[in-house]
């Protein structure tokens, strides 16, 4: 504590000063550790400065909030725990009351959004609080709590706009200025209420004023950025859920009044942008973050590039782990396009013989993460592709390839309609015109697995005859060792022996599913099923 005081600015504001005093009287390691600062040797190495996460998500309850929670709580009166506490909380906040209010043995009720993960909801109920689920967003709930706090006679605990929170999250600053050998250029904090960055803002410009203060929000949460560019709080009139930890339309009015004292500015990041952010703490630590606790993470890597910093030291506050297992497939499919590694294109090709292959070579050595084909047209047909790039440029010059070779292409990539449904949505049945003649064949249907390896589908498409019709192809690439295809075929009955062969000898498995009956229901040529109801 002299250490921290010994380095404080002479000039300290009065209301910084008053939280700084509670911030170090703050009592939090009762419930809290000291969590770690580790390197980002991978992100470091790719950004060219040197990132620093501080490890919040390592807390008991695998988020910064029960410093808040129990500080907040431990200064009550004996009379108040007697009667008990309620809470409002996306989740995070409400396991930081639970866990408090079983160390401090009194009753806690807890108000949460019918939208919040299911793994903080059992989370809270298993520290034995009592789980009220009222509405769509935290202010729904919070409206919920008021009311339950005046008829249960119980003490209501803020999950940001309260002096006492605010101090208990502000002990984060204290372990960093103890943890850096000197210190950063930058810290990155996630913002909803504004209790976090509050606190951290309090401590870090009183005891390091040249020391730069972001604070980063999702683009559709931005209550903090339109704020404090108003210089008054902005009540938003919705807020996006997927960080669901920060969906808060309006800030607290203590932290808003500190942040306009402490944060030299704001980002904000989409949703791609978050799961990119989770995709690199992983790669480094091994640990999955939940949206908001990667959000400082998504603004660190957005400020780099906004501002080209290089050899920098950047800390990140990675401020929670409350995942919802679910979610693992939705943020690692986004993630690729959040890092500017996939890009997602509509291709129009030319019906004849050889076209396919032809368009397959354009793409050069990139991988396909996304193949989607059927054909809908006897002279054009649509692909959906997702195509393995190196950023944005990259993308640019495979669309100029692509029309300049005679292949119309759309870049989908920033495209939400494309990227959250028309994907999943790319068939239909073969158009009669199309249908089974002398020449063409009746369409086979055939599933493939294989080695999930570079160049292993490029494989695939190379072996197949010129004169075989592909009338449906899909493939997605979801990060297995198995890559799985789908292929619609057409082939000459007197053709037949040679497609066996080929399949013999490519050397992968195969499946004939043409007599399948979710096929003939759905892409069929015209086949009548039946559906019997158990």
């Amino acid at each position: 504590m002299a250490d921290v005081l010994s380095q404080a600015s002479p000039s300290t504001d009065p209301a910084l000063a008053a939280m700084v005093g509670k911030i170090l009287r703050a009592r939090v390691y009762d419930v809290a550790i000291e969590s770690p600062l580790d390197p980002a040797p991978n992100l470091s190495e790719r950004l060219g400065n040197t990132v620093l996460l501080k490890r919040e998500d390592l807390q008991p309850v695998f988020s910064f909030k029960l410093r808040g929670a129990y500080n907040a709580m431990a200064n009550l009166s004996s009379a108040e725990l007697e009667r008990g506490v309620i809470a409002a909380s996306a989740g995070n906040h409400a396991q930081g009351v639970a866990l408090a209010a079983t160390r401090l043995g009194c009753r806690a009720v807890i108000v949460m959004p019918v939208t919040t993960p299911q793994v903080k909801v059992k989370a809270v109920a298993a520290r034995g609080a009592e789980v009220v689920l009222h509405g769509d967003t935290y202010d729904a709930a919070y409206g919920e709590a008021r009311r339950l706090e005046q008829d249960l006679g119980l003490t209501f605990i803020h999950p940001f706009d309260d002096p006492d929170v605010i101090a208990g999250q502000g002990t984060i600053a204290l372990e960093l200025v103890r943890q850096c050998s000197r210190p950063p250029d930058v810290i990155y904090v996630a913002v909803g209420g504004g209790g976090l960055i509050a606190g951290i803002g309090a401590l870090i410009k009183t005891v390091w004023p040249q020391v730069e203060l972001v604070g980063v929000e999702p683009s559709d949460a931005d209550a903090m950025t339109r704020s404090l560019a108003c210089g008054q709080r902005v009540r938003l009139d919705q807020v996006g859920l997927f960080a669901d930890g920060v969906a808060v339309r309006e800030v607290g009015e203590q932290s808003f009044a500190l942040a306009q004292k402490t944060v030299d500015s704001m980002i904000t990041v989409d949703t791609d942008a978050i799961c990119a952010a989770i995709k690199d703490v992983f790669e480094d630590t091994r640990s999955i973050l939940e949206p908001a606790g990667a959000l400082a993470i998504a603004g660190l890597k957005a400020d780099v590039e906004r501002r080209k910093l290089k050899g920098k030291t950047l800390v990140a506050v990675a401020c929670g782990a409350n995942m919802n297992f679910d979610r693992l497939v939705f943020v690692a499919e986004r993630a690729e396009l959040g890092e500017e590694r996939e890009a997602l294109l509509a291709v129009e090709i030319p019906e004849q013989a050889g076209s396919l292959r032809r368009f397959c070579s354009l793409l050069g050595q990139r991988s396909l993460t996304e193949f989607s084909y059927r054909m809908a047209d006897p002279k054009l047909a649509h692909i959906f592709v997702g195509v393995q790039i190196r950023g944005r440029h990259d993308t640019e010059t495979l669309v100029a390839d692509l029309n300049a070779a005679g292949f119309p292409c759309l870049d989908l990539t920033n495209n939400d309609l494309a990227k959250l449904h028309l994907c999943h949505m790319v068939g239909g049945r073969l158009p009669a015109t199309a249908g089974p003649s002398r020449s063409q064949g009746e369409e086979l249907l055939y599933r493939f697995e294989f080695p999930e390896r570079p160049g292993a589908l490029m494989t695939f498409l190379s072996a197949l005859h010129p004169n075989w019709n592909i009338s449906i192809f899909h493939y997605r690439n979801h990060g297995a060792d198995v890559g799985r295809i789908v292929v619609g075929v057409q082939v000459p009955s007197a053709e037949r022996d040679d497609w066996q062969r080929f399949l013999d000898a490519l050397g992968y498995q195969y499946w004939d599913e043409s007599h399948n009956p979710a096929y003939q229901l759905f892409l069929g040529q015209g086949t009548t099923v039946e559906l019997a109801l158990a």
